[in-house]
């Protein structure tokens, strides 16, 4: 009897793999022979197994303060050690403009294994378009994008607000090419810029009025908070009553009435001192939220968790589906949400200034946690040290070294 055709043992090989449900397992499989590590490190493979076992938590990025990798006991700590020694998250691999009055660069987005790096001008007090780059700190390579070019922007008023996002991978796109989403808040419209890697070019993809919206104008410059689940930016403390939403499949924004409902009471309850809403990807596939309320003094915190009951923006109804009492001894803070996770930061009571705006003294410390949207279940992941609180954090989930290939 003839052999099997070597196509057909790769793909034998490739079923056993995909059964492997670790990322530690699939990288020691991957070591025993070349055969092995060139079926699995294939971008192809690789793509169907992070369908079906998504890629870990390895810790957390701060906008200025490098990689905190997740620590004993939670279960990533082995992989995220490998990635803290293998990765440049100082990123003095990629070069500033010659300007002796930029800030260094600092992380503004992380996706898909890349970071979306901003440094600016230290003299300019108002909203400004950036310096921004594209790195991946693993293989130490980088994209500088260039500046938007003055023609697209409203001259006639003054920009509130920009904020810079990495755009999802498309399905049919290159794994190598990537996407960057600009938008720019001005008094009566908002603008999205968006800059291709394969043209090199930047290009406005949407410049709709905040009336058309069927809002108005932001009391309050708030674009840098948002969630990024399932194509879909979401920006939650624009307004009180409602979402802002950007739909990366078309590139369109649109509004999410929240008022409404459980959340229209949530919202309105006396003697609150807190109230954080942030989105979070459904357990049935609905638009669902955690909502951080309660008194710092006491300390009085509980998580609220509510579904929308249908995907109508005018008529959406939310309905509360839990309520989750946090752990006394910490001060707790939304911080954003991803890959079916609500993330927290916590710092110890007994070391809070009671101004609730101070820095942290220096001996003091603050961690991250995770809940699991599925099973409620909260893990500490991390600890950090040294921050303004609350600080902005990016989740980074991705696969051991070995496994990774450059992004860029």
């Amino acid at each position: 009897m003839a052999p099997p055709a070597p196509h057909l043992v790769d793909e034998i090989l490739e079923e056993i793999f995909l059964h492997l449900t670790t990322p530690a397992a699939l990288a020691r499989a991957s070591t025993a022979c070349p055969r092995f590590r060139r079926i699995i490190t294939q971008g192809s493979f690789l793509r169907l197994y992070r369908k079906l076992h998504p890629p870990p938590l390895l810790g957390f990025v701060a906008d200025k303060g490098g990689f905190h990798p997740a620590q004993e006991p939670h279960p990533s700590a082995p992989l995220a050690r490998a990635l803290a020694d293998a990765a440049d998250f100082s990123y003095s691999f990629v070069p500033k403009p010659n300007n002796s009055w930029l800030t260094p660069w600092y992380a503004r987005d992380i996706r898909d294994g890349r970071v979306l790096l901003e440094c600016s001008s230290l003299r300019e007090t108002d909203a400004v378009f950036t310096n921004l780059a594209v790195c991946d700190p693993l293989s130490r390579r980088h994209v500088l994008l260039p500046p938007i070019p003055e023609e697209m922007t409203v001259q006639q008023e003054r920009l509130v607000e920009f904020e810079p996002m990495l755009a999802p991978i498309g399905e049919d796109e290159d794994e190598t090419s990537f996407k960057v989403i600009c938008t720019a808040h001005y008094k009566s419209k908002l603008v999205m810029f968006i800059f291709s890697s394969v043209t090199g070019q930047w290009y406005i993809a949407a410049s709709p009025t905040w009336s058309s919206l069927g809002t108005g104008e932001p009391s309050w410059p708030c674009l840098s908070h948002f969630n990024f689940l399932r194509d879909c930016f979401y920006w939650t403390a624009l307004w009180s009553d409602k979402l802002l939403v950007l739909d990366t499949r078309i590139m369109e924004f649109y509004i999410v009435h929240v008022l409404t409902g459980d959340h229209l009471q949530l919202l309105n309850q006396p003697h609150q001192s807190v109230c954080m809403s942030t989105v979070v990807d459904g357990t049935q596939g609905a638009l669902e939220m955690f909502t951080l309320v309660g008194d710092y003094s006491p300390n009085l915190l509980r998580l609220h968790h509510t579904t929308q009951q249908n995907n109508s923006e005018s008529s959406s109804e939310w309905l509360q589906k839990n309520v989750i009492a946090l752990p006394r001894g910490c001060l707790y803070f939304t911080v954003g949400a991803t890959e079916g996770f609500l993330f927290l930061q916590g710092v110890r009571e007994a070391q809070w200034d009671d101004n609730l705006h101070g820095v942290l003294p220096e001996d003091n410390c603050e961690y991250i946690f995770s809940l699991e949207v599925k099973t409620f279940e909260l893990k500490k992941v991390c600890r950090t040290t040294n921050y303004q609180f609350p600080s902005r954090v990016h989740s980074y989930f991705g696969f051991p070294p070995s496994l990774s290939k450059p992004s860029l």
